[in-house]
């Protein structure tokens, strides 16, 4: 196994019992009391703490409390990868309690794969809401609603081999790069950002999961990584995102040579 050095600026502060939505909610579905949800029995089993670090830490994805108040909640959906609800919430600016519906979504990992000799390693996948294939970082959700660090790395290795076939060299570090909220319109779905490097080809592979759909997987240049978001031709939020975030950072060069 690789040996992973592990950045992390903000200690590590464990302590909530549940998920932040069940607080004053009431669940209804046609009028009638809801029986636990495939959701419901996940969150539940996997609601034991949550991994939080300070104010400015990476890893800091706690909800603030304050003045924000949950008077009720009706379910709508629920499976093992999401729910999704109607909340009536007092907010710290309109006191007045207002309806949202919200999608409930379990957190997840975002990774740019370098090789020694600074290529970026994207995956061509198939995503059926939008009925294309686009080019990503490799990515994945994270199987604990409330991971704690080593759950988060874990995590983002393990999606770098079973979707790419590449794996952290002996020497490799996984340098973590913030998180960030993928869409907070709707969703209270969180990612992590990571740069994996360098990163060589495992001997056996990828392993991808039955439901993805990836079908290629190449190393770009940064030259070719800038002119595809020049010309449009990566499209994916998390991807953009990411390389946004080296760039800002110094560990990706995206300025026109």
């Amino acid at each position: 196994m690789p040996r992973t050095r592990w950045r992390s600026p903000s200690p590590i502060c464990a302590c909530r019992k549940r998920p932040h939505w069940e607080l004053a909610a009431v669940f209804k579905y046609n009028g009638s009391q809801l029986n636990p949800s495939p959701w419901t029995e996940w969150q539940n089993a996997n609601a034991s703490t949550t991994f939080a670090g300070e104010e400015s830490g990476h890893y800091n994805c706690q909800m603030k409390a304050g003045n924000w108040k949950t008077i009720s909640s009706e379910q709508h959906f629920a499976n093992r990868n999401l729910e999704v609800v109607t909340d009536r919430v007092q907010t710290p600016a309109r006191p007045d309690p207002r309806p949202w519906t919200i999608v409930h979504r379990k957190p997840a990992v975002v990774v740019a794969p370098m090789t020694r000799d600074g290529k970026i390693i994207l995956i061509h996948q198939e995503r059926i809401p939008i009925r294309q294939a686009i080019w990503e970082m490799p990515s994945g959700q994270i199987d604990d609603h409330n991971p704690d660090e080593d759950t988060i790395k874990d995590t983002a290795l393990r999606e770098v081999r079973e979707e790419t076939g590449y794996e952290l060299t002996p020497h490799g570090e996984l340098i973590s790069l913030g998180f960030y909220f993928s869409s907070p319109g709707f969703t209270d779905e969180r990612g992590y950002f990571f740069l994996a490097r360098p990163v060589q080809p495992c001997a056996e592979g990828p392993h991808r999961d039955e439901g993805e759909s990836i079908v290629d997987c190449r190393e770009f240049s940064v030259a070719e990584i800038r002119r595809m978001i020049a010309d449009n031709e990566i499209r994916d939020a998390n991807t953009l995102g990411i390389c946004a975030t080296l760039a800002t950072r110094g560990l990706l060069s995206l300025a026109p040579s």
